[in-house]
């Protein structure tokens, strides 16, 4: 453990050039006194690093000195795909895998290119999730991943909300994990038929089995997961609702759905009934996740199937209807003063 962190100090400085010990501290997951006791350590290994004084001193290499023992482990190489998304790499636990990779990456890079990676890091960020929404909570990712990784079968409680609502339990070959707009997706085979997708945050316990399964050798994810969202913007997916929806809900279901969606729910639209109207389907990934998107429209939409989206809508309304009661005395907007 020592010896790759004193590797991953003088990567450090070889990469940055003058850093203080408590930035140095912060980036190797240490207190300053173990930053200072290991730049002792490669002093007298022979290392030349030596120390500038004052406020913005710190710690250098001799310039013109350069390292080569940049081999990579297994296990940072298998996490080189996640380079540039660290938040994912911690829910992985791969989160000082990739930062020891991309530090040996960037040192056995050419100056020039070592410094224009630098300056792309500076400018360019990857932010995963949405607008205004929280990561889900993913207690069982570990779990799941080190069977991934491992071709192992896994025993989970899942949270199901369709066709029959409840918490079942299934014993799955995970085939791969994928993160979509900042939710993490366990692609995985179990109870016959091709494979399915589980979302990671509706299991509930997860259970690695002694029993190592075969991956099918002509399982493609990336294909798998580009045919699964077609299916889903397409509207083809098994959950579905029914809604009704105003003319002014009508024109806002683009913003409410996306283009892709909302296109095939238009398609869907019944004749205006004579309040004006109209009945469609829409695609449901979960019942929490419809409700969030359907109360935007506020009352220019009413959901009619299936019963748990439209509980949990009732419910929701409800709840906001105790917080707002309507008061007489209180001005009605958009009436005459």
């Amino acid at each position: 453990m020592r010896a790759s962190r004193l590797l991953s100090l003088l990567l450090l400085l070889q990469n940055r050039g003058l850093m203080s010990a408590a930035h140095l501290a912060a980036e190797l997951g240490v207190t300053a006194r173990t930053v200072y006791r290991d730049v002792e350590a490669l002093a007298a290994a022979g290392v030349p690093i030596y120390a500038e004084q004052g406020p913005a001193g710190g710690y250098r290499l001799m310039e013109g000195y350069r390292t080569r023992l940049t081999g990579l482990t297994a296990e940072e190489a298998g996490s080189l795909f996640l380079t540039g998304l660290p938040r994912p790499a911690a829910e992985l636990g791969l989160g000082a895998q990739v930062a020891a990779a991309e530090l040996k990456l960037t040192a056995a890079l050419p100056t020039p290119y070592r410094e224009a990676s630098t300056r792309i890091r500076q400018r360019f960020h990857l932010d995963v999730p949405g607008w205004y929404r929280e990561p889900d909570a993913v207690p069982h990712l570990l779990t799941v991943a080190e069977a991934l990784w491992q071709d192992r079968r896994i025993e989970v409680r899942y949270r199901r909300w369709a066709p029959n609502p409840g918490v079942v339990t299934r014993r799955l070959d995970p085939l791969g994990l994928v993160l979509k707009a900042g939710v993490w997706y366990l692609v995985a085979t179990g109870g016959g038929g091709g494979p399915r997708t589980y979302r990671v945050s509706s299991i509930e316990d997860a259970e690695p089995l002694p029993t190592a399964f075969t991956r099918p050798a002509d399982f493609d994810l990336a294909e798998f997961w580009r045919t699964q969202v077609d299916r889903y913007e397409s509207a083809e997916s098994a959950g579905v609702a029914e809604i009704r929806l105003s003319p002014n809900g009508v024109a806002a279901l683009t913003d409410v759905l996306g283009p892709r969606a909302a296109q095939s729910a238009l398609r869907t639209l019944a004749p205006t009934d004579p309040d004006g109207w109209r009945r469609a389907t829409i695609p449901l990934e979960s019942v929490s996740h419809a409700a969030a998107g359907l109360l935007r429209l506020g009352a220019d939409v009413q959901v009619l199937t299936p019963a748990e989206l439209l509980a949990h809508m009732t419910g929701t309304v409800h709840a906001m209807a105790r917080l707002y009661p309507v008061r007489d005395h209180l001005p009605v907007f958009g009436a005459e003063s």
